[in-house]
């Protein structure tokens, strides 16, 4: 039995453990309701009306605001961790491995606490000024998060156990993909919606519409198989939802983008304890006119249109949410295979798990940091003002300096002036 263990990492696909399948979590009153309809008639059913509650869900949270919606993204991130860690443990609880899920939460905390520590300094410096407490953890922040992790780290290694040394240091490594899969992907969104709560909603509703209008158009309308990975996937819900999900961000970006609450960047306000989303809008939310190409003319009959800049990134972002997002999707698909499962887990009728709702977000996450970073983002004075009034009054007055002399040199301020 030890050298099996020793040579767990040999061992091909088929001698995967089985994880116990999770339980059907429909509740009874829905199973009766459905009683008299087929198998797939009835997921149809139970996936339409659980999505429709959750979406009108999630619009109730975007009415309650911003950080009612980063709180949503931090409980969406623990419970994917939950349910990916779970797995692990599932499979390999047999061999009774010492500390496993309390260092797996351990790391999960240390992570965050890095991760979020940085969003407050960047975002919250006014409020940390004032209070002496959060002045020492924000400057020896990265100091304290490595102690942290290293002292995870130190524990790990003292928890290694003879003959079980590559099972744990495979579990080792699944904690922190995880952590990499969920923790990191989180910090990004909440970057994304930073910037301006419609960089948040349009990305996310893409991927959502494409969930959506993929399935209807493979389920009613499916012959072909897409990816053998999925077998329900099909061409035919592929390009449906790809068409789809185009034309819905491009309509969905034009109403969000006349409203300041979606359009602004989201700024904590020091005196009222609140996020503010109130702003001059950019130039990417205020109204142009765009010559129709030629070949459209004919069709449309029009010469020119008006619409909003941001509506033609939104092309971009939608094209990526219905032909790369997917991916993610299949990802995670293989994932399953590999464990022999269905599901992540059964928290949501008829959908599995919130990771198999949120297993193409978090690619999408990514991709719109990226893309607001190399096309969108400048240079952020209010961001850069903040983090100078953190600075030591000489450190002040040596920026002070160094500017006047720029600005002078490039004869923006008279050499005389004095400050």
């Amino acid at each position: 039995m030890p050298r099996i263990l020793d040579e767990l990492d040999l061992r091909s696909d088929s001698d995967v453990p089985d994880v116990p399948p999770p339980t059907d979590s429909t509740p009874e009153i829905l199973k009766r309701a459905l009683s008299g309809l087929s198998a797939r008639w009835k997921n149809w059913w139970i996936r339409g009306i659980l999505t429709l509650a959750m979406i009108s869900v999630f619009f109730l949270i975007i009415y309650l605001g911003s950080f009612m919606l980063m709180l949503l993204v931090l409980s969406i991130q623990v419970k994917c961790y939950h349910e990916i860690i779970t797995i692990g443990y599932r499979v390999y609880h047999s061999y009774d491995l010492p500390w496993f899920r309390s260092l797996s939460w351990y790391f999960l905390l240390c992570v965050n606490y890095f991760f979020y520590g940085e969003t407050v300094a960047d975002y919250f410096a006014t409020f940390v000024q004032r209070r002496e407490q959060l002045q020492f953890l924000i400057r020896y922040h990265r100091f304290i998060s490595f102690a942290l992790y290293l002292t995870g780290f130190c524990m790990f290694v003292l928890s290694l156990v003879k003959k079980h040394y590559r099972l744990q240091f495979y579990m080792f490594a699944w904690t922190h993909v995880t952590l990499l899969i969920t923790v990191t992907q989180s910090h990004l969104v909440i970057q994304n919606l930073f910037e301006g709560m419609i960089w948040f909603l349009v990305p996310i509703s893409s991927v959502i519409c494409n969930d959506i209008t993929a399935y209807i158009f493979g389920f009613f309308f499916g012959r072909t198989p897409l990816i053998k990975l999925s077998p329900k996937k099909t061409w035919e819900g592929f390009i449906g939802g790809f068409f789809s999900t185009v034309v819905f961000g491009f309509i969905f970006s034009y109403f969000l983008a006349q409203h300041q609450y979606f359009v602004c960047p989201v700024e904590y306000n020091s005196e009222t304890n609140r996020f503010m989303t109130e702003c001059e809008p950019s130039e990417l939310f205020q109204m142009k006119k765009y010559s129709v190409p030629p070949l459209l003319q004919a069709v449309l009959g029009w010469e020119t249109v008006n619409m909003y800049p941001f509506q033609m990134h939104s092309i971009a972002l939608s094209t990526f949410a219905s032909l790369i997002g997917p991916f993610g999707g299949f990802f995670a698909s293989g994932f399953k295979r590999a464990f022999k499962i269905k599901d992540f887990a059964d928290t949501i009728p008829g959908h599995g798990g919130i990771m198999d709702r949120f297993d193409c977000q978090y690619l999408m996450a990514t991709f719109v940091h990226v893309y607001i970073t190399s096309f969108i983002r400048g240079p952020n004075p209010s961001k850069l003002l903040k983090q100078l009034l953190i600075l030591q009054p000489e450190q002040q007055l040596s920026v002070y300096k160094t500017l006047k002399s720029h600005l002078v040199e490039k004869g923006i301020l008279q050499p005389s002036l004095r400050g």
